[in-house]
């Protein structure tokens, strides 16, 4: 994912182009300081609104845009695809995914606000409430533009903040058409509102008092940037930054459901999901059989239009993304790596990448040492479940992992010793709504979605009373 710094803005504005020929769609204004002041105004005060509004009435505009949602998804599903590149039923089912947030925060959110009560010896009851706070920042990515910039908001509109979101440039149309759906479930103006501000005007509107926590989805590099400047300012943060999650399979594993998931977790996005497996570690009992399945699925995908039904794979989001993978695969076979699937950069127009697998990855490759975003799986061959740990461990990222194994007991043990935030044993975890979601390392802090998602931002305080 691209760090903050790093976000190619136009020099007149934000540019979206679509990545299957690189056409221009759109191009927006740079907006002024005044503008960017306007909406965090606006912000500030929706917040005083909005954390006035009955619990019941936040869940009943929750249900609505939820349904609005749906409503609207073959629209704003198109539009991610033609922005970003991703398959259409991917798009639409990110929307899908977006309604199950704001109905799941609809429906819990007595549970997940209740008070808590505890006795002091000697003082009364203390009553633990949590109390919203003011205005969040999110700055977003381009690979699920909708839900992530929902994972930030549902929870906190539900405890009564108020949201801005600084899209991807490259999904910046996709990003904006979200007001308008607020807007039509009749969410109060200002509660929601796209920002399409420069890197300068973001940092000052970390700085400002009015913002009271930020949460960034995007590389370790931004992730440094955003916590140093919220930092200075003391304010909280919630930082979702890159994965390179590794994906064991023990000598008990079923070699055909761990293939299949690992094959089918890669190429979602065409392999452009921070959370995804990227490094396939396999012990040497079940190494071929695995490789074979594996390489099954990566040989038989559809590259094409993104909108057209029977595709498979669309591009990459960007012709810059497609090259810097295409120099990290070959710096690694330059330096040894064995290709088992040849892939890499079709033809002279758009930002294709044919999937591909590469095994013998070493220290002094860059894939070593960088996440691969794209649909490039790499293979490591260990002996044993003790060798899959170690490599597991040996990357400065801790999003997530998998352990496959139906020896359990040695399945959990290899779970356990994993650096990571989550881990599913036989089974891909990805980021369900119920639980926490967020990583360990270079991969971040803080958690999203679930109560955690709700508790970051808000003001844990405790009454006293005899």
């Amino acid at each position: 994912m691209q760090a903050l710094s790093e976000t190619v803005i136009s020099r007149s504005g934000y540019l979206t182009q679509n990545p299957v020929n690189g056409d221009i769609l759109h191009e927006w204004p740079r907006l002024a300081d005044s503008q960017v002041e306007a909406g965090l105004s606006k912000a500030h005060a929706a917040f005083h609104i909005w954390r006035a509004f009955p619990l019941d009435e936040r869940a009943a505009l929750f249900y609505r845009i939820a349904d609005l949602f749906e409503k609207h998804a073959d629209r704003i599903g198109r539009q991610i695809t033609v922005e970003m590149g991703k398959i259409l039923p991917h798009s639409k089912g990110e929307l899908a995914l977006v309604a199950s947030i704001f109905r799941y925060y609809a429906e819990h959110a007595g549970r997940l606000l209740e008070p808590e009560t505890i006795a002091v010896v000697g003082q009364g009851t203390a009553t633990i409430c949590k109390e919203p706070t003011g205005v969040i920042l999110g700055i977003e990515p381009f690979n699920a533009p909708i839900y992530q910039a929902m994972r930030v908001a549902a929870p906190n509109l539900m405890l009564g903040n108020t949201v801005i979101v600084k899209p991807a440039e490259i999904t910046a149309g996709s990003s904006l058409m979200i007001d308008e759906v607020f807007a039509e479930a009749g969410f109060p103006a200002g509660c929601y509102q796209t920002i399409l501000a420069s890197v300068e005007q973001v940092s000052a509107i970390i700085s400002d008092a009015r913002v009271r926590g930020v949460a960034l989805t995007g590389s370790d590099r931004a992730g440094s940037s955003v916590g140093e400047q919220a930092g200075r300012a003391i304010k909280p943060v919630i930082l979702e930054l890159g994965g390179s999650d590794a994906f064991v399979v023990l000598d008990s594993a079923n070699i055909d459901l761990a293939a299949a998931t690992a094959a089918t977790c890669r190429l979602i996005i065409s392999g452009q999901a921070c959370a995804l497996p990227k490094r396939i570690i396999v012990t040497e009992a079940s190494a071929e059989a695995f490789i074979e399945s594996f390489k099954q699925v990566f040989c038989h995908q559809t590259m094409g239009d993104p909108l057209e039904a029977g595709t498979t794979l669309g591009p990459m989001s960007s012709e810059r993304a497609a090259q810097l993978l295409q120099d990290q695969y070959d710096d690694a076979v330059a330096k040894g790596a064995t290709i088992l699937v040849p892939g890499g950069r079709t033809g002279s127009q758009g930002a294709y990448f044919k999937p591909a697998i590469l095994t013998d990855i070493k220290p002094g490759m860059r894939l070593h040492e960088e996440e691969a975003f794209g649909p490039l799986a790499l293979i490591f061959r260990v002996p044993d479940a003790d060798a899959a740990i170690a490599v597991a461990n040996d990357s400065k990222y801790g999003l997530g992992g998998s352990v496959f194994g139906e020896d359990l007991e040695e399945a959990r043990r290899v779970a356990a010793a994993l650096d990571t935030g989550s881990v599913g044993i036989n089974a891909f975890v990805g980021a369900p709504i119920e639980i926490p979601f967020g990583g360990t390392k270079s991969s971040g802090v803080g958690r999203e979605l679930g109560r955690t998602g709700m508790d970051h931002f808000a003001n844990i305080k405790t009454y006293l009373a005899p």
